[in-house]
């Protein structure tokens, strides 16, 4: 049984009448479900709100503290939680009764005295219908992150790590705190290529975006820029804390020969640092035209170093254009 039919096998009763109660129990139990049994509205709704709440749920309509159509709507103003499959019980055969509790957020109903039959049947639809949108889910969760993710590397793709830096942007507008970026592009990365083969040359690819992961912080965005370019977002970073990271980055790169198809291949990277002080400064082509001028310096330079992008610097607490790079 996988993960999806289990948790489609656990299941509440919230039923007050004993007799009823026992009867659901005894044929849960023999088809194999893990029942949970409560007395109550409230108590089953405790349940239901529960992180590792059961995913289908047979509710009476009339319960102590809480009618089972009550239930129904307040799980289905959720939206944070795995949905809940609800059969609701029922006393009451009038079609505008079923129909409340079907606007209200039941899935589907039997009216009492039910036949173990059909209840069986209603809940293995029931199950079908979980796992079909736990599939759909999943799904749309591998599509997502097709879409955003480098498919060689793992890490955000171009359109993934630009998105994340114009939220930093906007966020700096409503907040007024700096951030910074980091472009580091590997070194000689094309007699890579040519003197160990392409395939080298991707495992090169992902060990610098694993080392990228590794040295920056939890909430940094680390994506692939282009090629063998990436792009780091830092936010809340200033001009000596961005400049640390990229140090830190720059480090964790050459502190160790990549293993790739043909041998150990020393890997170095070079890096050029830009920093949004405030929010008049720079936009988004700005800020990284002023990282790629840096990084085009630091490989003039001699590679394997960080420079800061020309015009930057630290006066008090404001970023100052047109000055000296202290790179």
């Amino acid at each position: 049984m996988d993960d999806i039919e289990k948790k489609s096998k656990r299941i509440l009763i919230a039923e007050d009448d004993a007799v009823s109660r026992r009867m659901l129990e005894s044929l849960l139990l023999k088809w194999d479900y893990e029942v949970t049994v409560v007395t109550d509205g409230i108590e089953a709704l405790r349940h239901l709100d529960s992180p590792d709440a059961p995913r289908l749920a047979v509710l009476d309509w009339m319960m102590p503290g809480m009618e089972g159509v009550q239930i129904c709507q307040r799980i289905r103003e959720r939206k944070d939680r795995p949905y809940i499959y609800v059969l609701l019980l029922t006393a009451r055969s009038q079609k505008q009764d079923l129909l409340k509790g079907l606007e209200l957020g039941a899935d589907d109903y039997l009216t009492k005295p039910f036949d173990a039959q059909e209840l069986r049947a209603r809940l293995r639809v029931g199950g079908r219908i979980l796992s079909l949108q736990d599939d759909l889910l999943t799904a749309q969760a591998e599509l997502h992150f097709r879409a955003t993710n480098d498919a060689l590397t793992g890490i955000a793709n171009r359109r993934a790590i630009l998105e994340a830096l114009g939220k930093e942007l906007a966020r700096q507008v409503r907040d007024d705190r700096p951030f910074g970026i980091v472009l580091a592009d590997i070194d000689h990365f094309k007699s890579v290529n040519d003197t160990y083969g392409h395939l080298a040359g991707d495992d090169v690819l992902r060990t610098v975006a694993q080392r990228l992961r590794d040295s920056t912080r939890p909430y940094d965005s680390v994506g692939r820029y282009g090629g063998e370019e990436f792009l780091i977002v830092a936010p809340f970073a200033d001009i000596p804390g961005t400049m640390a990271l990229a140090e830190r980055i720059r480090g964790h790169i050459e502190s160790q020969p990549v293993f790739a198809h043909g041998g150990p291949i020393r890997v170095t990277a070079s890096q050029g640092v830009a920093v949004s002080q405030h929010p008049p400064c720079v936009d988004a082509k700005m800020l990284l035209q002023l990282a790629d001028d840096a990084l085009y310096r630091a490989k003039e330079n001699g590679r394997n170093r960080c420079e800061l992008a020309a015009g930057q610097e630290l006066i008090g607490s404001a970023l100052v254009l047109g000055r000296n790079s202290i790179g």
